[in-house]
């Protein structure tokens, strides 16, 4: 029987064809082998092909063997019977035993980022999610007191309380701004976000294909 736990921070990565289901709206839980804990309910971004598609809220986490598991959890996961699922687990971690525990994650869809349609500054996203984003995906180009900002942003703060950790005043906060809103910029034009408008934003026009 296997024993492992993990833990799910603020990212949850899933296959390609499973990132479609969740913003079709049928996939409703993420199935893993395992004891998953996640570390938080509010908002955890998606990741699928490479891009983040979608930010979810945890609404229920249950454990229970992999004998127990029904259609109903399989449906949830986005597979007609407990049978596919089985055999997609399968494909994911090889054999395991039906009393291994399986962890199912239930969560709703509160925000698409694969088309973002929105004009203002940062896209639609929180100076929060882009700081998580970036983080993710812009690696190699950060400075280290970008990424120092990034990750004080990426703990949930807001860009005044921000300010105030690293700087101990308020009044900088324009540079955490500049920060976000470079950061914000470089993810559309590398095609990680996906801006639909074809209206021009700060000189960033909508990503094209």
């Amino acid at each position: 029987m296997r024993k492992s736990k993990v833990y799910l921070r603020r990212h949850l990565m899933v296959r390609s064809e499973y990132g479609r289901l969740i913003l079709e709206g049928v996939k409703k839980a993420t199935i893993r082998l395992g004891v998953v804990v996640p570390k938080y309910y509010d908002e955890v971004i998606v990741h699928s092909g490479g891009k983040p598609i979608a930010k979810v809220r945890i609404v229920d986490v249950i454990y229970k063997k992999v004998s127990q598991l029904t259609d109903e959890d399989a449906k949830l996961d986005g597979f007609r019977n407990v049978d596919e699922l089985i055999k997609a687990l399968k494909e994911v971690y090889g054999d395991f035993s039906p009393n291994d525990t399986v962890t199912i994650i239930k969560f709703e869809l509160i925000q698409r980022l694969d088309e973002l349609k929105t004009c203002d500054r940062y896209y639609g996203l929180s100076p929060s999610d882009i700081a998580r984003i970036g983080l993710r995906y812009l690696g190699d180009v950060l400075s280290d007191d970008e990424v120092k900002i990034l990750k004080v942003l990426g703990s949930g703060l807001s860009i005044r309380e921000a300010a105030k950790e690293l700087y101990g005043t308020i009044e900088r906060r324009w540079r955490i701004r500049k920060v976000v809103r470079k950061v914000a910029d470089e993810l559309v034009r590398r095609g990680v976000i996906r801006v639909v408008n074809k209206d021009s934003v700060g000189g960033v026009e909508g990503a094209k294909n």
